[in-house]
């Protein structure tokens, strides 16, 4: 019996799949410039929408949009690019198009919290990038990770009550069988403190 027919029976599977989707970085990086951006601009809501949006369209949905395209023409093998040898374009795509958001966030003199979150989010990429031309380290953990350091730094320490998301998230991508415990546990590591660095460093 293979990998693909066994998986499904494991305990916790299907609850970890849903985590998976849930709890992806697709959907972090949507959800997470709302958080700042509304801290950033003084509660302002129309601001915190506009420079949400750029942030959410060209570091998710722009990349997330050309993988699932590829997916489909059968160049990777799913949404998640579960193969490293084939993650790099994925990622230099992902990599490309949130530079094209960085520079309107500039150009548009973006609020300094948002700006930070944009460095700090293409910084952890380059380092993913690098790293993953030898090595399947966790994005899903790695985003995860970043963005509860980052809500922390933001907001203080109650936020920490969305650390167990992290370790969900970590457990969860184990579970799938998409990463081995070492890939998560660096993904959980490398968000925090090469995200967190940068944005405490820009903010």
């Amino acid at each position: 019996m293979s990998k693909a027919d066994t998986a499904p029976s494991l305990p916790g599977y299907r609850l970890a799949k849903i985590v998976t989707e849930v709890l992806s970085p697709a959907t972090i990086v949507v959800l997470l410039p709302f958080a700042v951006a509304w801290n950033a601009t003084g509660h302002k809501v129309l601001a915190t929408i506009l420079w949400s949006l750029v942030v959410a369209i060209f570091y998710s949905v722009l990349p997330m949009a050309f993988i699932i395209r590829g997916a489909r023409r059968g160049k990777w093998d799913g949404h998640w690019v579960r193969e490293r040898e084939r993650r790099f374009l994925p990622l230099m795509m992902c990599l490309v198009s949130a530079l094209v958001g960085l520079v309107i966030l500039l150009v548009g003199d973006a609020p300094r919290d948002v700006l930070a979150l944009a460095w700090s989010m293409v910084t952890v990429l380059v380092v993913c990038v690098i790293i993953t031309k030898w090595w399947k380290v966790s994005l899903h953990a790695t985003v995860a990770g970043g963005a509860v350091a980052t809500v922390i730094l933001i907001y203080g320490w109650i936020m920490a009550v969305l650390v167990p998301l992290v370790a969900l998230v970590a457990w969860a991508r184990v579970q799938v069988r998409d990463h081995t415990a070492a890939q998560v546990v660096v993904g959980s590591i490398l968000g925090p403190v090469v995200g967190g660095v940068v944005f405490v460093l820009l903010r």
